[in-house]
């Protein structure tokens, strides 16, 4: 994830940047030729990018998202803000931080009062809809239409609340919302855009394939991550506590069957591994082709040259990578978020941008898109010029991650850090009980095996590092209780 040559130097420019500089300035409505565009806004659950071929995956293939990449553009350099579902939603919705929009953790309920950006779209003269995953508790709000999934909901035969109103479904929940979502576009009214948020549980946790793809793989050995036996060592002991381990944590109705008897040690380790990621990766399938569905009824109805397609997950995950499953970390794999668009005339076919973006930018950018002025306290900024190749000279050098949920699930201790294309500089929290920093030399250490907080090597790195922190936290208004 190396950056431009504009901003590899940043620890030696911080002082003088500032952080008004590394966020840059805002941009104006996008301008653009035609009509106003339609928004088809597709996200997945859990997705990691390393579980998508355009990305490089060497354990499976996803045709139809490639298809985005290979007739768009590809961000390798993505970020989430707070790596859990509900957090990561509202932070996409608002264009604000979780600490800004008041939704830190799962166990939270979504002010639908405040600001959005369907909500902005809508006054617009937009037609809204949200479809699949919300996750946020409280009913959406800003959508002329919105059929949904209570909580997690089902991968079978979902129950899902229409405008209000619950229906039982019968059918696999991945098609179900590609159906839904199908049907308003058809339905809509024709002289006006639309921006359609197409939200897929999958592949959240428990992993239950469809019939189709049921025995995907079956035959195949999926391969061990390089990290897949991290002893935890030479890291913060928040790494060794967390309850998210492949060969410890995962239940047997995640597992679905009871492993072979006889196994033990790193054979049951990688039973289980396959049992996990086998099932992932069948789910995955089963979005991927419901996404070559939705791109093939776009073309069909000659919708797709005057629509902006999305498809990004809310966060990343853990693919057995540090022998975990599950996200929350600041760590790569759960950081960084997928993101491919596709948009005839304005994004070049096949191309890939090192920019970093955040979750807290998709708002500001759809709504430039649309020609609608972002409101000011949007903590996001417009990335349009980024994905149509023309990255400004002030794009952002440096990021803020803050995840907040404790003790449970997973027992991941909150913490806060900064991210630059070189380093990151992650402090682990809790009066009392935690209070430690890990230091990762990106470059040098690109699957994050070894803090070098306490090497004298790294000790002006590691102040500059709290100073910016300490800059982004003034600049975002971070509470200082929440620290």
């Amino acid at each position: 994830m190396a950056g431009t040559i504009s901003r590899r130097h940043v620890l030696g420019g911080l002082g003088a940047l500032g952080v008004g500089a590394l966020f840059g300035g805002r941009l104006g409505a996008a301008e653009l030729p035609g009509k106003r565009p339609n928004i088809v806004f597709i996200m997945s659950d859990d997705h990691a990018a390393h579980a998508i071929s355009c990305y490089g995956s060497r354990i499976n293939k996803t045709p139809n998202i490639d298809r985005i990449a290979r007739e768009g553009v590809r961000l390798d350099n993505c970020l989430c803000t707070n790596a859990i579902c509900g957090p990561s939603r509202a932070c996409i919705l608002t264009g604000k931080y979780s600490h800004m929009n008041g939704f830190l953790d799962n166990n939270d309920t979504f002010d639908g009062s405040q600001q959005t950006f369907p909500k902005m779209l809508q006054n617009a003269g937009y037609k809204t809809a949200m479809v699949g995953k919300w996750h946020l508790v409280s009913d959406p709000t800003g959508f002329d239409y919105w059929n949904i999934l209570p909580g997690q909901g089902e991968y079978v035969d979902p129950m899902m609340i229409e405008n209000g109103k619950k229906v039982k479904r019968t059918g696999y929940v991945t098609d179900l919302i590609t159906d839904t979502a199908i049907e308003f576009i058809q339905k809509r009214d024709e002289d006006a855009p639309f921006c359609l948020m197409c939200h897929h549980k999958a592949p959240h946790r428990n992993w239950i394939p469809d019939a189709r793809h049921a025995d995907m793989y079956e035959k195949d050995d999926i391969p061990e991550p390089d990290t897949f036996k991290d002893d935890y060592a030479n890291r913060s002991k928040a790494a060794a506590e967390a309850e998210m381990r492949v060969n410890r944590d995962l239940t047997p109705t995640d597992l679905k069957q009871e492993p072979p008897p006889g196994l033990e040690g790193d054979a049951l380790a990688h039973w289980k591994y396959e049992r996990y990621i086998k099932d992932y990766l069948r789910v995955v399938a089963s979005v991927d082709d419901n996404v070559g569905r939705l791109l093939d009824f776009l073309d069909k109805e000659g919708l797709a040259e005057n629509t902006l397609v999305v498809y990004t997950s809310d966060q990343g995950f853990f693919l057995g990578d540090h022998g975990w499953f599950d996200k929350r970390f600041m760590y790569d794999e759960s950081l960084c978020m997928p993101f491919v668009a596709r948009f005839p005339g304005v994004i070049a076919p096949g191309t890939v941008n090192r920019d970093m973006a955040l979750n807290v930018d998709f708002a500001p950018t759809f709504l430039d898109l649309a020609g609608v002025k972002a409101p000011g306290d949007m903590q996001g900024r417009s990335f349009l010029p980024v994905l149509r190749g023309e990255t400004p000279p002030d794009w952002r050098a440096a990021m803020y991650y803050q995840y907040y949920e404790f003790p449970q699930p997973h027992h991941v201790y909150p913490h806060y850090g900064v991210c630059t294309d070189e380093y990151k500089l992650i402090h682990y929290y809790l009066p009392g009980k935690m209070d430690e920093w890990e230091l990762i030399d990106r470059e040098k250490d690109p699957k994050e095996l070894r803090s070098l907080c306490d090497d004298p090597a790294y000790a002006d790195i590691v102040k500059r590092l709290k100073e910016q922190i300490t800059a982004f936290r003034k600049e975002l208004r971070v509470p200082e209780e929440l620290a």
